[in-house]
């Protein structure tokens, strides 16, 4: 009886762990992605079916903001993100001591200057306020940008995370109102102008080359990536999604539905 009992145990054990192991290779096999909604989910929705083929089951959620996408890579929620740049990335590890790094540049999204009521910067009157984002990279990002207009100079130590104590030469006397990104289309209406992330331009119907007053060049080192905690980005998943996403689904999309320069695709 007793080693009928000792048999039946070492089996129910081997059924635990092989059913263990299953689970945890399935797992695996799923790949968890957070982004905002245009484009970077819709291009991750796009090479959902890729990845089934080589048996990675993507599912992707979608985040109105960029903090929360994040802090749920960090915590383990998400295998990877996909909504932001490099520097923001670099700037938001430096502020939160999390361990994030680039899995792969996807796409860059010109960033611009729009405005409701003017059609040139020449017309921008003196003291006119302009809506910056208010995140350290994007607001840097803000100011390089009036800069390269000749719309205002920033210290020389300024740096990529200037902010509006910087500048130093402000000829027409702009102000400034420090608004959270996904918030700033929504203002557009109630200031003079407003500088927008592509992300949040594009649902609202606005293009940096048709729209803006001022638009990035295409040397911006503003590209957006596939985001990771650090040590997996050499992950087979993760290296078969960046694949996916430099793939011609992506750069059939693009031509089809950014005929004005919106996106602006990447290989690195």
């Amino acid at each position: 009886m007793k080693k009928i009992l000792s048999i039946a145990l070492i089996l129910l054990l081997a059924t635990t762990l092989f059913a263990a192991g299953t689970k945890e290779e399935s797992t695996s096999k799923t790949i968890v992605v957070g982004a905002t909604p245009e484009p970077h989910a819709a291009f991750l929705n796009l090479v959902v079916d890729d990845l089934a083929k080589q048996g990675y089951t993507l599912k992707v959620q979608e985040f109105t903001d960029y903090v929360t996408p994040n802090e749920a890579l960090e915590s383990g929620e998400l295998d990877a993100n996909f909504f932001q740049h490099i520097p923001y990335l670099e700037s938001f590890n430096k502020e939160k001591g999390y361990h994030l790094v680039s899995a792969g540049g996807i796409h860059v999204e010109p960033f611009a200057l729009y405005s409701k009521k003017y059609k040139a910067i020449a017309d921008l009157p003196n003291g006119a306020t302009i809506a910056i984002p208010n995140d350290p990279t994007n607001e840097g990002r803000a100011l390089l940008l009036l800069q390269s207009a000749g719309l205002l100079k920033l210290g020389d130590d300024a740096g990529l995370e200037a902010t509006p104590l910087d500048v130093v030469q402000n000829p027409k006397n702009l102000k400034f109102r420090e608004i959270e990104a996904a918030s700033l289309p929504r203002v557009l209406q109630d200031v003079d102008a407003a500088i927008i992330n592509g992300n949040y331009a594009i649902p609202a119907g606005l293009i940096a080359t048709r729209d803006g007053l001022i638009v990035e060049g295409a040397d911006s080192p503003y590209v957006n990536v596939v985001a990771v905690k650090e040590g997996r980005q050499n992950d087979p998943a993760i290296v078969a999604l960046v694949k996916a996403l430099h793939g011609q689904k992506i750069k059939d999309y693009v031509a089809e539905h950014y005929t004005n320069g919106e996106v602006v695709l990447v290989d690195k």
